[in-house]
């Protein structure tokens, strides 16, 4: 290998200085022999070869060479010509180290002189060796590039934190404003919603579904003789037998003061509807204790199914519970009614 004349004034002058101010200037030199012996090394990378006979020991007891020439031998043939190296550690392969290279070549004990540093696993190997800023030199940027990376790091971390902050409170607002704050059951703008999702469902293939609407009967006499605390408690209760008798699947909401409507997915089987209607109605007819006071209250239930419909829209689906709704308050309420196939028997549109 050729040096050039400055280059050897410089390596002078590095053997003059000898290995512990060598060492200050080039924490991690390494220094081997014409034989590929360990004769120096700095006190970073000594620290990374950790305890142990290091002085005198080959250079292929520590360090594999990357990209090594095909069929030399020797570190120092494989080494001939070189100017730029790639090393990586035998305890931890994982782990590349990157440097230079220098034929000392200034007498009989000379040998190479590689000055290394890590490239991309300057962080992985900062914790694993637990290296600090004396590790390096002072004019290696080491230090600096890892308080970048970790400054990104952080900052990147603080992003994310802050983007699930922001996602978790977007899906608050958006709960809360498609929740009724009395009952906690979805209100009128999340009934529209999933409507329409099972209605543009049914022209793809989607499941039916059937629409009912509950009206309590005797509200109002509960808040004229026990008070609106008493009727936001009964409401609360209504909210919970319809959440009870319903599926995970079905929606249930309040659209008004007390009326519910429910979205039950996958219902077509119109005995069944009528049972599940006369079961809720059952239930809400049971007493309702307020304080020391007991009162009564019953329903009136409209259902209409999607199966009755060519094309259901929204409109005419609401349109016909509601009138299967009033036909079960004409003929004595507590009762459930749905709407004929045809929407034409009993006055269903009137």
């Amino acid at each position: 290998m050729t040096v050039p004349c400055a280059c050897q004034n410089w390596l002078r002058l590095a053997r003059g200085l000898g290995p512990d101010a060598l060492g200050q200037l080039m924490p991690m030199f390494l220094w081997l022999d014409p034989q590929g012996r360990i004769s120096a090394l700095g006190p970073a990378l000594s620290k990374i070869l950790g305890p142990g006979r290091l002085l005198g020991a080959r250079f292929e007891q520590h360090f594999r060479l990357r990209c090594a020439r095909a069929g030399r031998s020797g570190v120092a043939s494989a080494l001939d010509g070189r100017r730029r190296i790639s090393l990586s550690l035998r305890a931890r392969p994982e782990i590349t180290l990157r440097g230079s290279v220098a034929d000392v070549g200034m007498g009989a004990s000379d040998g190479l002189l590689l000055n290394l540093s890590f490239g991309i696993h300057l962080a992985e190997a900062v914790r694993e060796f637990g290296l600090t800023e004396t590790d390096f030199a002072p004019s290696d940027l080491a230090m600096e590039l890892l308080y970048l990376q970790e400054a990104k790091a952080t900052v990147l971390n603080e992003l994310r934190a802050l983007t699930v902050r922001l996602e978790d409170a977007r899906r608050s607002a958006l709960s809360e404003a498609q929740t009724d704050p009395l009952t906690g059951v979805a209100n009128r703008r999340a009934f529209d919603l999933a409507l329409e999702r099972l209605i543009r469902g049914l022209g793809r293939g989607g499941q039916s579904f059937a629409l009912a609407h509950v009206d309590l009967d005797y509200f109002k006499s509960v808040n004229d003789t026990l008070g609106h605390a008493a009727g936001d408690q009964l409401l609360r209760n209504v909210a919970r037998v319809l959440e009870e008798e319903t599926r995970r699947s079905d929606l249930v909401a309040r659209v008004g003061g007390d009326e519910f409507v429910l979205l039950l997915r996958g219902a077509s089987d119109r005995d069944r509807l009528h049972s599940l209607g006369e079961r809720i109605i059952a239930r809400l007819e049971e007493p309702f204790s307020y304080g020391e006071q007991t009162c009564r209250i019953s329903a009136s239930i409209g259902v209409a199914l999607s199966p009755d419909y060519d094309e259901p829209t929204a409109e005419v689906m609401l349109a016909d519970a509601d009138a299967a709704l009033y036909l079960s308050k004409r003929l004595g309420k507590g009762r459930c009614s749905l709407a004929s196939a045809s929407a034409a028997a009993e006055g269903m549109r009137a």
